[in-house]
C-alpha cells in the first residue's frame, strides 16, 4: 500500500481589525483535511499564520497548527504595533523574519496570502521569494474576497505594486465569490495586468462546520451580531435598546473585541428579553437557530448568512471602505438580504423589520440558492489542479480536475 506524504499548506493572514481572514483561512484549513479524508487523496497539514491571538480560541482540524506573530493594529488608514513598543518598522521586519524561517523550514506545496499579497509593507515579500528560489514547486496565491472597495481606492493599492513582479510570485488570484453578484475584474478592483490569474470559486459558504447551538437564550428568539465588534458600539446599542416581536427573545453579541468599556455602556442600555454576549461558541448555529437577524456586512458574516434560510437585515459598515456596502447592496440585487444604511438604523426601525421578518413578510431564501457558494469545494479542487499539473490523476483527482478547468473558464 503506498504511502502519502502529507501535503503541507501555509494559510497567512495580516490580521489588524477583525476576525474574517482568520475565520476564512479556517474554513479552509477545515475543508482542504475533510476533503483529504473523503477522497482519499493522503493526508493534509499546515500552518495558520496570524497577528492576532484571538484565533488561538478556535478549534483547529486535524494536521493543523497556529503561529501567532506579533500584532499590528490600524487606526483610520494608519498601521501601528498592537502590543510591542517599537517603531512601526521594526515590528514589520521582525514579523517577515518569523514567517520566512517559517516556511522555509516547513517547506509547503502551497501557500496561500489572504487579501494583502505582500502583508504589511511589503513583510512577506522576502520570504515568498526566498520560497519560490528554494522550492520553485511551490504554489503562491493569493486569496481574495469578492470586494475590495470603491474601483479608484483598489486602483491606488495595486498602483503600489510592481504587477509584473507580482505575476511572477503568484501563480492563481482566488476571489471566493460568484461574479454574477459582483466581479471585481469587471468593476476594476483587480487590474487587467493581472485578471489572467483570476479563478472565481463562489462564496466560501456551504460546507461550513457548525455545531449545535448552546442554549444561551430561550426560542425562538431573534438575533443581532456584529463580527468582531470592535468598531460595532454605536450599531449594537441600538440593536440592545430594540423592542422585539412579544413571544420572543433577543441574543445580542457584540463581537469579542469591542472594548470593555462599550459592551459596558450597551449592557446598561438593554431592554427586556435581551441576552447580551460578546462571543458564542457557534456563531454559525446561532444564526441558523434564530428567527431573523441584523447583521454587519462583513465577508465571513454574509457566507454564513447564504448557508442558512434565516432572513437578514444587514446594516453595513460604510467607512473607513464601501466594501461592506457594496457586497450588501449586490446581495440585496439579488433577493438574498435586505439592507438598512447605519444612519437610518434606529429601535424603532429594527423593531418593525424584526416584526415583518417573523410574520414570514420576507422571503430570502430563494435569491440565495441562486447564488454560488461552493467555494470550499471549488478551492479544493483547484488545489488539486495547482499540485498537481503532470502527474497521472486518480479517478477522484481527474473529476477535481474537469471541475476545476470549468470552474476557470
Amino acid at each position: 500500500m503506498k504511502i502519502h506524504a502529507p501535503k503541507k499548506i501555509v494559510l497567512f493572514s495580516h490580521d489588524s481589525v477583525g476576525l474574517g481572514h482568520v475565520r476564512r483561512n479556517l474554513a479552509l484549513a477545515r475543508a482542504f483535511t475533510e476533503a483529504a479524508d473523503r477522497d482519499g487523496t493522503g493526508p493534509v497539514t499546515g500552518l495558520l499564520i496570524t497577528g492576532e491571538p484571538v484565533a488561538l480560541k478556535f478549534p483547529l482540524p486535524r494536521g493543523w497548527e497556529w503561529l501567532v506573530i506579533p500584532g499590528i493594529t490600524k487606526s483610520g488608514s494608519s498601521y501601528g504595533a498592537r502590543r510591542l513598543d517599537v517603531p512601526f518598522g521594526d515590528l514589520t521586519q521582525l514579523r517577515g523574519r518569523i514567517v520566512r524561517g517559517a516556511v522555509l523550514s516547513f517547506g509547503p506545496d502551497l501557500v496561500v496570502v489572504d487579501r494583502h499579497p505582500y502583508g504589511v509593507r511589503q513583510e512577506l515579500a522576502p520570504a515568498l521569494r526566498d520560497l519560490k528560489r528554494e522550492r520553485p514547486e511551490t504554489r503562491i496565491v493569493l486569496g481574495m474576497r469578492e470586494v475590495l472597495d470603491e474601483p479608484d481606492r483598489a486602483a491606488k493599492e495595486w498602483a503600489k505594486l510592481d504587477l509584473d513582479q507580482f505575476c511572477r510570485d503568484f501563480d492563481q488570484i482566488w476571489v471566493y465569490g460568484d461574479p454574477r453578484v459582483h466581479d471585481p475584474v469587471e468593476s476594476g478592483e483587480i487590474p487587467a495586468a493581472v485578471s489572467h490569474l483570476v479563478r472565481h470559486t463562489g462564496y466560501l459558504s456551504a460546507g461550513r462546520a457548525v455545531g449545535r447551538s448552546p442554549r444561551m437564550v430561550e426560542q425562538p428568539y431573534v438575533v443581532s451580531m456584529f463580527g468582531g465588534g470592535s468598531d460595532a458600539f454605536e450599531l449594537a446599542e441600538l440593536a440592545a435598546r430594540t423592542p422585539v416581536p412579544e413571544g420572543f427573545e433577543h441574543l445580542v453579541v457584540t463581537g469579542p473585541q469591542m472594548p470593555s468599556a462599550d459592551f459596558r455602556r450597551v449592557q446598561a442600555a438593554a431592554g427586556p428579553h435581551v441576552q447580551l454576549h460578546k462571543s458564542v461558541p457557534d456563531g454559525l448555529a446561532c444564526l441558523r437557530e434564530a428567527s431573523a437577524a441584523v447583521l454587519m456586512g462583513g465577508y465571513n458574516t454574509m457566507c454564513e448568512l447564504l448557508s442558512s434560510h434565516v432572513p437578514a437585515l444587514v446594516v453595513p459598515r460604510t467607512s473607513p471602505r464601501t466594501e461592506q456596502l457594496i457586497r450588501a447592496t449586490a446581495l440585496e440585487r439579488h433577493g438574498a438580504v435586505s439592507v438598512l444604511e447605519p444612519e437610518a438604523v434606529s429601535p424603532d426601525a429594527l423593531a418593525r423589520w424584526f416584526t415583518a421578518a417573523t410574520t414570514g413578510q420576507i422571503a430570502q431564501s430563494g435569491g440565495r440558492s441562486a447564488i454560488d457558494g461552493h467555494g470550499l469545494d471549488a478551492v479544493v479542487r483547484l488545489t488539486a489542479a495547482l499540485l498537481s499539473p503532470h502527474d497521472a490523476p486518480s479517478v477522484s483527482l481527474r473529476m477535481s480536475l474537469t471541475a476545476a478547468v470549468a470552474d476557470a473558464s
